[in-house]
């Protein structure tokens, strides 16, 4: 799938690059946030409505989007017919309780939730802009539950699930991104920001009120996750950062900003898609990995399988990485049920397990083929792929004495002779936590 999708954004320079001048604030936050290791991320909006690559499909030059079935014959009447959608988006049986209690069921630590994609559709009662779920054209406005964000994010805290919140710099609704009479090509400004400042400065204080009201009114939120990475890097638009994130750091000192695959001081931690990193980042990061082929709900898509999406959580974590997971809500607002399958796994899973990931940091001072290793103050826990059999762990060149070691699954004792451990179990990925004579 990343061979032949245009949208999965790469910055390889950022991907190594390293800290500076964080406030203590920030690096504690951090540390927290590498602490988390399972978040979510909810791609919802219109494009659930028309069953679609979520909103590319608007962007002419990224027929990409469209080659395997257009939503429309011809551009103009797809950009026509998507805007309306907003009149028809009726997620009647939208319930963020019942969201948050399956996610805290799964494992997940964070969430976060697509406030606006590059559509411009807000799902939230932004002052802004007209273009909203809470807006008078709006079917759902109707709802008691129609200020989506709102209601996700009190039934997340409640359940003490750590929020965060997506929102595409790209606007291509507005008239100062999309200028009205003017017909975009692509998915970047219609106009030159140095051929035409006024508009650009008005587009940039858009951001600006949109990204304030955000973190004020729908805090305290953890992570803001800045998307449509060719803003603040190419094609002369850039947004003025420095400001932005001055203010919105008044409200919340310890707010992460991912400005993804810009690299710089606004991408506290970095972003890599689809994809496990060979070699980690110095920052850090997070790999972002849906459970289908698309963020966005798209019926009949092609689900992982339970098994790929574990293999996927212990190799990230092994390396020190977080793992975010993509689901796409259906329009009617429930979960698809093979979302809910992987998820419900993944909780069993994690409920066995999650010791040797939760907060944990990776453990290289030893390898051996086909285990991944974390570590936590004096354990050292130890993971492999269950291929039905019983399965050793050699010891004999590891560089620290143990003093016991345990079947994460059973909680049995394991028999050990400081050369090798062997061990039969049930998961899919088994684990064997070891304790440690010594300090790390």
């Amino acid at each position: 799938m990343s061979k032949i999708r245009k949208d999965i954004e790469e910055n390889t320079t950022a991907l190594q690059e390293g800290y500076s001048n964080l406030s203590s604030q920030i690096e504690d936050k951090l540390e927290w946030f590498q602490d988390q290791k399972i978040g979510i991320i909810f791609h919802w909006g219109l494009y659930s409505q028309a069953g679609i690559v979520e909103s590319w499909q608007l962007s002419q030059e990224d027929d990409w989007a469209r080659k395997k079935g257009s939503w429309r014959n011809d551009i103009d009447t797809l950009r026509k017919d998507y805007w309306a959608l907003n009149q028809t988006f009726y997620p009647e049986n939208f319930e963020p309780q019942v969201w948050a209690e399956k996610v805290k069921s799964a494992g997940f630590r964070y969430m976060i939730f697509t406030t606006k994609h590059h559509d411009g559709f807000n799902m939230y009662d932004t002052q802004y802009s007209n273009y909203k779920i809470t807006a008078a054209d709006s079917s759902f406005h109707t709802s008691t539950k129609a200020d989506i964000l709102k209601h996700l994010i009190d039934a997340f805290h409640k359940k003490d699930i750590a929020t965060g919140l997506y929102y595409s710099k790209a606007d291509w609704h507005s008239p100062y991104y999309w200028k009205d009479g003017q017909k975009p090509v692509g998915r970047y400004a219609s106009y030159d920001p140095k051929e035409d400042p006024k508009t650009w400065k008005k587009f940039s204080q858009y951001v600006k009120n949109q990204l304030i009201e955000l973190v004020k009114n729908y805090g305290p939120t953890d992570i803001l996750w800045l998307d449509g990475g060719w803003i603040n890097t190419t094609h002369n638009e850039y947004l003025p950062m420095d400001d932005i994130a001055s203010e919105l750091r008044k409200i919340q000192p310890d707010l992460l900003i991912v400005d993804r695959a810009v690299g710089g001081k606004y991408e506290n931690y970095v972003t890599p898609e689809r994809k496990i990193p060979e070699a980690p980042p110095k920052k850090a990061w997070e790999s972002n990995i849906p459970l289908a082929k698309n963020w966005g709900y798209v019926p009949n898509d092609e689900y992982k399988s339970f098994t790929e999406i574990l293999s996927s959580v212990v190799q990230v974590v092994s390396l020190g990485g977080n793992i975010i997971l993509g689901v796409g809500p259906k329009p009617d607002g429930t979960l698809p049920k093979e979302a809910e399958s992987i998820m419900n796994q993944l909780g069993n899973w994690l409920q066995i397990y999650g010791e040797g990931i939760y907060e944990t940091r990776p453990y290289q001072r030893f390898t051996q083929k086909e285990w991944f290793f974390t570590r936590k103050k004096n354990n050292i826990y130890a993971f492999h792929k269950n291929k039905g059999e019983k399965i050793s762990l050699d010891l004999t060149n590891f560089p620290l004495r143990i003093k016991k070691a345990i079947n994460m699954e059973t909680k049995e004792t394991l028999l050990f002779d400081h050369q090798s451990i062997s061990t039969l179990q049930q998961a899919e990925f088994i684990g064997i936590k070891l304790k440690l004579e010594e300090n790390l």
